[in-house]
């Protein structure tokens, strides 16, 4: 069963990185075309080269400002200050 255990995991990440390339938006995709993509993906899987091309340079990377959170991305209303001083002008006991 352990001998299984390394194309598996080929498989897994060829898997990912095809999904991947397929949802990620045209405008998000780098260096190449996105149909470029998926076929290098495909055609290169079995060796590691295209998936591992595709998560390192492919896709944009996702960095996170220092806010924490995205622009438009939901935020908890535990963690949104917006939300925490609404309910102080909300509060009757406090006028």
């Amino acid at each position: 069963m352990l001998r299984y255990l390394p194309f598996l995991l080929v498989l897994a990440l060829w898997i990912y990185a095809f999904v991947d390339c397929l949802n990620t938006p045209e405008e998000e995709v780098r260096h190449l075309p996105k149909v470029a993509w998926v076929l290098i993906i495909l055609l290169f899987g079995e060796v590691l080269v295209g998936p591992v091309a595709w998560l390192i340079t492919g896709r944009a990377r996702r960095s996170v400002p220092a806010g924490g959170t995205a622009a438009g991305q939901w935020v908890a209303p535990d963690d949104n200050p917006e939300f925490l001083k609404s309910l102080n002008r909300d509060d009757p006991e406090k006028g």
